[in-house]
């Protein structure tokens, strides 16, 4: 497949980081080709290569700021076909450490669509975008270089529906977005770069998907009901409305505590929570499909910032860099912003310098809420890693923030921000807000009481049939 515009890129993997950077590379190449094993175009459904998509996916608010930054309009547009929508701290009900947080609206958009749904229409805006083409049912098989080795300049496919044996595609710049099971560093080493480094750690995270019709509402205006493990409970809940009228539900435990898929098994998982709510919704509610299961063993970051060499040509994207714990929900709004550092490195349409682009992902997307989620993992003692005298000291912290966030709701709000991405984790040791938290969680100031929220903002209800 020779290349017959003036420039090419071509981004491996259809899925939201891919469509995310061909977005952005659509701006700046002539020809952007999307490459998949799947069927992509007009697909509403799960698709195999996307084993998340029939699972919750949530969608950070500042990764939601992302994508209507590469997309304008597309929030409404979700709005529009169905999707729910919410704030992070003010319509969503957390139940941290057993506690139930204040709660206080914080300009945190909560867009509450299905995996499939949000991955419909990013396709959808993305085709329409006249230098974008797809390639689907084609398999990756490795990538083309120059004979030095030091720069990328194709990728080798087969069409999985056609006869024609390898076919290399030319590109001016190829992009990986092939998810966790990216050949990057194996690919690297067969040109004879060093293997890059890896962290790894070991969580043992299993989680059980089922959607519901419900027979009553639990929420009371709310957009979702989240239960977050803890040591004590290393179990946790997510059960939010989505498209389509439906209830979704994602429950969870680590390090092997895993919630079975067959049904009265999964219910008594879900009433193990101590959350009656959620528990009293499901066992009524009409089941729309079996439990589906996943099991997510460790965290990984690959750290391509840290090599010395790496080919002209090729950037990573997504979670084929960094897969965080999914309980945290960062992955597609690292996705999105991996785009987006990409386009900060398309100067005047030359090829972006893939170590400078891997060194401004890590400092300015990837660190904080690598570090933040990293904490966390770590307060579960079965979890393997160091725990220097600062980790525990900024654990001890965090559970001070949560333990005020149960009685103050200005505290809630600034947590969220942060754990939306929205604010960094140092706004929580501004002076101002430090002394809030020790307010309220040494019980000093009184309880923050219910505050009515913003109800125009709940655009849809899941129906009580």
């Amino acid at each position: 497949m020779g290349n017959d515009a003036n420039t090419r890129a071509v981004v491996l993997g259809g899925s939201l980081g891919g469509l995310f950077a061909a977005r952005v590379l659509a701006d700046a190449y002539d020809e952007v080709v999307i490459v998949d094993r799947d069927k992509l175009v007009d697909v509403k459904d799960a698709r195999r290569g996307c084993p998340q998509g029939r699972h919750i996916s949530g969608l950070l608010t500042r990764g939601q700021r992302a994508i209507e930054s590469m997309y304008p309009g597309i929030t409404e547009e979700l709005f529009a076909d169905g999707v729910p929508r919410g704030d992070l701290a003010g319509t969503v009900r957390w139940y941290v450490r057993g506690k139930r947080l204040k709660q206080r609206d914080a300009d945190m958009l909560c867009v509450g669509a299905s995996r499939p749904m949000l991955e419909y229409h990013v396709r959808r805006r993305t085709q329409a975008l006249g230098n974008v083409k797809f390639a689907e049912r084609h398999d990756i098989l490795g990538l083309a270089a120059t004979s030095d080795r030091r720069k990328i300049v194709g990728v080798r496919v087969q069409d999985l529906d056609a006869d024609r044996g390898v076919e290399t595609i030319d590109a001016d710049l190829v992009v990986d977005a092939t998810g966790r099971g990216s050949r990057t560093p194996i690919w690297l080493e067969d040109l004879g770069y060093p293997r890059v480094k890896e962290d790894r750690k070991k969580i043992g995270l299993g989680y059980v998907t089922q959607h519901y019709r419900l027979r009553n509402d639990p929420y009371q205006g709310d957009l979702s009901i989240n239960g977050v493990a803890w040591p004590k409970l290393p179990r946790g809940i997510l059960f939010a409305k989505t498209d389509g009228d439906r209830a979704e539900m994602t429950t969870y435990g680590i390090l092997g505590d895993h919630p079975p898929t067959d049904q009265a098994g999964l219910f008594e998982f879900i009433r193990s929570l101590g959350i009656p709510e959620v528990y009293d919704a499901v066992i009524k509610a009409e089941p729309l499909e079996e439990p589906v299961a996943f099991r997510f063993p460790t965290t990984l970051r690959r750290r391509y910032e840290d090599m010395d060499r790496f080919p002209d040509g090729l950037l990573v994207v997504g979670d084929a860099v960094t897969t965080f714990n999914p309980v945290y929900a960062g992955g597609m709004t690292v996705a999105a912003l991996s785009a987006l550092t990409i386009r900060e490195h398309l100067h005047s349409g030359a090829a972006p310098q893939p170590l400078d682009y891997f060194r401004d992902l890590a400092r300015n997307v990837i660190d904080p809420p690598w570090q933040m989620t990293h904490n966390v993992d770590l307060s579960f003692p079965g979890v393997e890693g160091e725990r220097p005298l600062s980790l525990k000291l900024e654990q001890a912290f965090m559970k001070l923030v949560q333990t005020a966030a149960a009685r103050d709701s200005r505290v809630t709000a600034g947590y969220m921000r942060v754990a939306g991405q929205v604010e960094h984790p140092k706004t929580l040791m501004k002076p101002k807000f430090l002394l809030r938290v020790l307010l309220a969680a040494t019980g000093i100031t009184k309880p923050s009481p219910d505050r009515p929220r913003n109800r125009a903002a709940e655009r849809r209800e899941v129906p009580i049939s």
